[in-house]
């Protein structure tokens, strides 16, 4: 397997520096932190790159808080300027791991996203008579930190790189506890292993493609599984073949036993596609595409508090107009004419 080095240059190289802010900031331009970082923009890079450069650099505290929807999460934002190193790293090291992720692996990826994930789960569920499908419990909050490192120095050889990229693992806060235990662990290993990673950083998102990605591969190349795919932590494999996918599933739940994760003992099920089965936000039947009750509920919310912020005066036309705009086109994806109809009727009269 090729390992890549010499890639430190480029990672803290000022127009590299300077593209990941222009990345960082979008759609978060006249966010405070941003304005005051962007007032000073050379300077505040320039600081940036000679801390990255001395190894004094270290990460800020994160500010967190809780969502509710659709399932109760602790969403974890670090500070813009660790944001800006967020994407200068991935901009130099996500090609590299790109062209090792297998086509159906969807979720934080250019030229993928959950619209083309859909298309293809409804392909694989219109072509086969059951589905496995599953999701990983607490998926983010478990990575392993240790087993996640191996799987990056696998790729990479560059140690100043593997110097940031081991910091910013080792800064992960504290997330939801999650004590699992696995065939060897003594009664502290649980408690001993860091582990978790904060969602919603970049590189979060990058690293937990990269801690699947081993497992993706079992599961078309060990297992065999010609129709799979996977959105973050829920994946789902077909067939016409029950017990192929009853053997498949009592296979991944030892394979992910060593990557220290579990599939969700209720969530995970067997069946068959004519039932119907819920994925990214929509309910794909045989002979349609529904959006999820749960989805349009949390879709309607956020219309009712954009039209609040837009009374108030927080937010305006324009806003409210790609918003609407954005989720109409989101609702194409499915079988909604009548649904857009009634979403669209009271913004017109």
């Amino acid at each position: 397997m090729k390992r890549y080095g010499n890639l430190w240059n480029e990672i803290i190289a000022f127009s590299n520096l300077l593209k990941a802010a222009q990345q960082a900031q979008r759609g978060k331009r006249f966010r405070e932190n941003v304005l005051e970082f962007n007032y000073n923009l050379e300077q505040e890079l320039f600081h940036l790159q000679a801390e990255l450069q001395s190894k004094t650099y270290l990460p800020g505290d994160y500010r967190t808080f809780q969502i509710f929807e659709p399932k109760p999460r602790m969403i974890s934002a670090a500070p813009y300027r660790d944001r800006v190193v967020h994407h200068a790293l991935c901009n130099i090291i996500v090609p590299i791991f790109e062209r090792t992720f297998i086509s159906d692996s969807y979720a934080n990826r250019v030229g993928f996203g959950s619209h083309r994930a859909l298309r293809r789960f409804t392909e694989f569920a219109r072509s086969s008579h059951y589905v496995l499908l599953a999701d990983i419990q607490k998926y983010f909050p478990s990575i392993d930190h240790e087993i996640l490192k191996s799987f990056v120095h696998r790729k990479i050889k560059c140690p100043d790189t593997l110097w940031l990229i081991n910091t910013l693992i080792d800064s992960s806060n504290a997330q939801e506890p999650v004590i699992n235990y696995f065939p060897g662990d003594d009664l502290l290993m649980p408690l001993e292993r860091r582990h978790g990673l904060p969602i919603g950083n970049l590189t979060s998102q990058f690293f937990a493609n990269v801690y699947l990605n081993s497992f993706d591969h079992f599961i078309k190349e060990q297992i065999k599984a010609l129709k799979y795919i996977r959105y973050v932590d829920d994946f789902a494999l077909f067939s016409d073949d029950k017990a192929f996918l009853e053997n498949a599933r009592f296979e991944i739940e030892n394979y992910l036993a060593g990557l220290r994760v579990k599939i969700h003992p209720v969530k995970s099920q067997l069946f068959e596609t004519k039932h119907g089965a819920n994925f990214v936000g929509f309910r794909i039947l045989p002979d349609r595409i529904r959006v999820r009750n749960d989805s349009l509920r949390q879709a309607r919310q956020r219309l009712r508090q954009m039209f609040c912020d837009y009374n108030a005066g927080k937010i305006g036309n324009q806003e409210v107009s790609q918003s609407i705009q954005s989720w109409v086109a989101h609702l194409k994806h499915g079988d909604t004419w009548h649904l857009r109809q009634q979403i669209i009727a009271p913004l017109v009269s």
